[in-house]
């Protein structure tokens, strides 16, 4: 019997000095690991929301880039890392990509991880060349239709987002085409400028100031809501093809075993952060829109999209790394 009030006074200790390093947090310098280079989207989109959340939080954040391994690299220091809030992840929504396209990457996804809180929404336009006439999205799909797969597209790689969220609106719309990876979006979109290939899903902001230019022409974008640096595009679920949207962004998470007022801590900072003028203006500049969402409806939107990519990965018979 007095073991047993030991034992139980032992794990009540253990809950409230979890509950004491919450609410002390932060105390020291925190540690953010990104799965890509520096320069990277990913990199360029959450550094200046990392600088207003260090100032916010009143502790460094020390970014580490550790490319690798399509970012499992990244994520399996963080799975591993001591859930106390000091080793975070900021990646893409790529992330959601990862349990289809590797088997054994070291970590479960979904288990060993908790989404804190989106950055930035990246939305994709389906860019082709002026030359081809195309006068919108519904336009394109009916002659692509008309000649059963004689279209071809363009990805920055497969089983990218570039190569996935194009997937998606083809299956939607019905329309059989043949994909070509590239290494890149500048080698994919001089072939598409020039009318060698026939469509590219393209960051809004890379494509905008060719659209500008005349030398490519934007149908419609792929996320759920139109992008604020081009209002007047529709979205392609706008155009009637419904279960095409396909979302880009940028968000942190953190070991799922990190305490709950930490990740809501995180979560509110980050939103906070996002409502400043100066990354308002930032963001702007770069044709990225602010994600504000509540912490349950990203961690829903992260299960939803794995989903969705397993489908993709599964109907495409993509390859397992």
């Amino acid at each position: 019997m007095r073991l047993s009030k030991l034992v139980v006074a032992a794990l009540a200790l253990a809950a409230m000095t979890g509950v004491a390093s919450a609410d002390e947090w932060p105390s020291r310098p925190i540690r953010v690991i990104i799965p890509f280079s520096a320069g990277s989207a990913t990199d360029t989109m959450s550094r200046p929301v990392l600088e207003q959340l260090s100032k916010q939080l009143g502790q460094p954040i020390v970014v580490e880039n550790r490319p690798g391994g399509g970012g499992t690299a990244g994520m399996n220091a963080v799975a591993h890392a001591n859930p106390d809030g000091y080793t975070l992840l900021v990646f893409s929504n790529s992330f959601t990509v990862v349990p289809s396209t590797y088997k054994n990457p070291g970590f479960d996804t979904e288990r060993d991880f908790v989404g804190v809180s989106p950055m930035a929404s990246l939305p994709m336009a389906i860019v082709v060349a002026p030359s081809k006439g195309y006068g919108s999205i519904k336009d394109f799909i009916t002659k692509a239709k008309a000649k059963p797969g004689s279209v071809n597209f363009a990805s920055a790689g497969t089983g990218g987002v570039t190569h996935l969220g194009a997937e998606r609106l083809l299956m939607s719309a019905g329309v059989e085409a043949v994909h070509i990876p590239y290494k890149g979006t500048s080698d994919a979109l001089r072939d598409v400028m020039t009318g060698l290939v026939d469509f590219y899903l393209c960051p809004v902001g890379v494509a905008l100031p060719f659209v500008q230019e005349k030398k490519l022409a934007a149908l419609a974008v792929t996320s759920s809501a139109r992008s604020v640096a081009m209002p007047d595009l529709p979205t392609t679920t706008e155009d009637g093809f419904s279960n095409s949207d396909y979302n880009v962004w940028i968000g942190m998470f953190a070991p799922s075993k990190t305490p709950q007022p930490i990740v809501q801590r995180l979560h509110d900072e980050i939103a906070k952060a996002l409502q400043t003028p100066q990354i308002q203006t930032t963001y702007r500049n770069l044709a990225a829109d602010p994600m504000v969402v509540s912490l349950k409806e990203f961690n829903d939107t992260i299960h939803k999209e794995i989903e969705i990519n397993a489908g993709l990965v599964k109907a495409l018979n993509l390859p397992v790394n």
